[in-house]
């Protein structure tokens, strides 16, 4: 009784409702016209449930999205792709696509009757003002018979997600940070004595390029020689973001977590241009470790869009994670709120000496939208004394600090002619 219920549209319930009415009326009066007008209207009601039904809704659903790792504000093309796989011939199908609310209003659209194995394309744009994986799909399809008197719904599987990456900010550039500190590969004496172009010369190993062989040093020693190209060593940075549900406050675009995570989105790009060998770590409580290691700008950027807040445990096995990259040296950036004195002291000793220790420190009271002073007010500056003491350069930021003057305020530059 409740699917029927459910199937029966405003006007289709009307019809029932007065059949039943006249023709209960028709027979307790002794009025036979009544009553074949209630059942004339009964019988309409029951053609219309099995005109929608006589067609199964076998639709299969196939959705692209181009490109599917777009900026905030950016477009992004779904392209759907629908086919019918009944034996017959579908009905016309009135659709709702279901997409996350930030991606925009559900796109609706109406798919014409399909001839069975026959498909109908059709392509909307979505566009995110926040970060995240935005799920699309599935589409929810309706029927109706020719009198609008009932409706059949039906979920048609298949989906599909945007990635929106975080937004990434140009920072001012100021003095080198770490240089001749946390090396990544090595230099060997030939390229520090002649430059990088200078090769060294091994034995031949199986999987190696032809194109290499060294065939004067092969001719003189009797074995096949190669050429080993020699890469210079990049330096390290190392950036750590902070998520924790404890540190940070506010919600949405307005939260100190997307403060965070812009600012971290934007030291990794801009470490990276600047020719340091990549690493960010982020908390990942569904992994073994606890924290998750990205050594590429299009990796991180990914992780970052995914960035939730979670437990007040996850820097831990951050910080655990960060000192195995960092016991040999290199520069430490910090981004996250104010941190315990264990926590704090954990992460003032990744910075090896003659390293450098980078760090901005939020207030989550300022973007909790409480203007008022509090006790939890002095934990960021708390914090910040902790690592200045162990020789970090610190800044504590609030909510109308932006990115570029927080790395300004610890890199000694102005934003004053930023690219």
């Amino acid at each position: 009784m409740r699917q029927l219920r459910r199937s029966l549209t405003t006007r289709g319930a009307a019809f029932a409702g007065c059949g039943l009415v006249l023709v209960a009326s028709g027979i307790l009066l002794g009025q036979r016209d009544v009553t074949r007008i209630g059942v004339l209207l009964l019988a309409l009601v029951a053609i219309s449930l099995v005109l929608v039904r006589r067609h199964g809704l076998r639709l299969e659903v196939r959705r692209t999205a181009a490109p599917s790792r777009v900026a905030i504000d950016e477009r992004a093309v779904v392209s759907v792709t629908v086919r019918n796989v009944e034996s017959s011939t579908s009905p016309v199908v009135m659709a709702e696509e279901s997409i996350d609310y930030a991606l925009g209003d559900r796109p609706r659209f109406v798919i014409p009757a399909l001839r069975p194995g026959t498909s109908q394309d059709v392509q909307y744009t979505v566009r995110s003002h926040t970060r995240g994986v935005h799920r699309i799909g599935p589409l929810a399809v309706r029927v109706r018979d020719p009198f609008g008197l009932t409706m059949r719904s039906a979920a048609v599987g298949g989906r599909a997600e945007v990635v929106v990456l975080p937004r990434v900010v140009a920072l001012p550039v100021g003095r080198s940070l770490g240089s001749g500190i946390g090396s990544e590969g090595t230099i060997p004496h030939m390229v520090a004595l002649h430059g990088e172009d200078d090769q060294t010369i091994r034995e031949y190993r199986d999987g190696d390029d032809l194109r290499r062989i060294h065939w004067p040093a092969s001719a003189r020693t009797g074995e096949l020689m190669v050429r080993q190209e020699d890469r210079p060593a990049k330096r390290r940075a190392v950036v750590l973001l902070d998520s924790r549900a404890g540190g940070h406050a506010g919600s949405g675009r307005s939260s100190s977590l997307e403060w965070c995570v812009t600012t971290a989105a934007s030291v990794t790009a801009h470490v990276q241009r600047a020719g340091y060998a990549l690493h960010l770590l982020t908390s990942d409580p569904g992994s073994d470790t606890g924290a998750h290691h990205d050594d590429s700008l299009e990796g991180g950027l990914d992780t970052l869009a995914r960035v939730t807040t979670g437990p007040d445990d996850g820097l831990r096995a951050v910080l655990h994670a960060a000192s195995a990259v960092t016991s040999q040296g290199g520069l430490v950036v910090f981004v996250g709120g104010p941190l315990s004195d264990d926590d704090a002291r954990a992460l003032a000793a990744l910075r090896q000496p003659g390293s450098a220790g980078v760090a901005t420190v939020v207030d989550p009271t300022s973007f909790g939208g409480s203007r008022g002073r509090s006790a939890d007010d002095s934990r960021a500056e708390t914090t910040a004394e902790v690592l200045r003491a162990s020789g970090w350069t610190v800044t504590v930021v609030d909510s109308r600090t932006t990115p570029a003057a927080a790395w300004s305020a610890v890199i000694g530059a102005q934003t004053v002619g930023v690219r």
